[in-house]
């Protein structure tokens, strides 16, 4: 019996409805809309899958959508000028870094330097605190993803085994977080684990795996438990094809809930990024 797909273009389209509802609401309310502005350095072109998918979500939604391109040889001072003066746009409601920033970047200080009120992706090390207190303001938007996703099948979390493979402090650090609020018993795999031999004794024992390794079809299919709910959020490209940590079509015969790559976490996690600019929107206080 194959696996239930849990189809995230279907949720992302749900929320977009609900955002544009909400939107226009607020419109109303207080003559606004809110207004996400993209920071991006340089032109390299694995920025335009991003910011078209960007744009065209916000366009759906009724978000203005704002890509501000600095030049490549741009410095880290040029770029922390422009990230305080968005901060300081009463007509801004988020702000969102273009990845990937020049190697020599200090990634962490200039996320720090992103108001917290406007940190649509939850970098600011502000924020990633707040997650640790169940107190933030948004959760990172892969995070969200997933966690809509794993509610798509329906389960209870409570006192399941759930293994995380990676600990990224945008992925998986806080899906451990909020996995652990839902009472379930988690794990938090990545390459030492590997490194050890030990990661197909936690992946066998998973009722809730989560991929986020970025290493195609690194889980194999025969490796995952019986009827457990599988989330990959690996996005790789290998020759033409787009595909998953995951080994796909043999884990469809063993999990009772799978997502696929493409069309599960990645079409969720930009809407995501969007309904989290929305919630900021409203902290500002444009509600009316």
């Amino acid at each position: 019996m194959s696996a239930i797909i849990l189809d995230g273009k279907l949720k992302a389209n749900e929320i977009k409805r609900n955002l544009r509802q909400e939107i226009g609401r607020l419109k109303a309310l207080s003559g606004r809309i809110p207004r996400l502005a993209a920071l991006q350095v340089g032109d390299e072109t694995s920025f335009s899958v991003y910011v078209n998918s960007q744009k065209k979500a916000a366009y759906e939604i009724g978000i203005d959508y704002r890509l501000v391109k600095l030049p490549s040889d741009c410095t880290e001072k040029c770029l922390l000028d422009n990230i305080l003066s968005l901060n300081n746009d009463k007509g801004v409601s988020g702000i969102i870094l273009q990845s990937p920033l020049p190697a020599a970047f200090d990634i962490v200080k200039i996320s720090s330097f992103i108001s917290s009120n406007k940190d649509v992706e939850g970098v600011n090390p502000e924020n990633k605190g707040k997650l640790l207190l169940n107190s933030y303001k948004v959760v990172p938007p892969t995070a969200s993803a997933v966690m809509e996703l794993i509610g798509l099948s329906g389960i209870s979390l409570k006192g399941r085994e759930a293994v995380i493979i990676g600990h990224s402090g945008i992925v998986g650090k806080p899906i451990a977080m909020l996995l652990l609020d839902k009472l379930c018993t988690v794990t938090v795999c990545h390459i030492e684990t590997h490194k050890r031999g030990n990661l197909l004794e936690h992946i066998k024992r998973a009722e809730v795996l989560i991929a986020s390794a970025g290493k195609p079809n690194l889980v194999k299919g025969e490796w995952i438990r019986e009827n457990a709910v599988v989330i990959d959020v690996g996005i790789n490209r290998v020759e033409d094809k787009i595909v998953g940590d995951v080994e796909f079509g043999k884990a469809l015969l063993r999990a009772s809930y799978i997502s696929p790559v493409p069309g599960g976490v990645g079409p969720l996690t930009t809407t995501i990024l969007m309904r989290n600019c929305v919630e900021l929107f409203k902290n500002q206080g444009n509600t009316g």
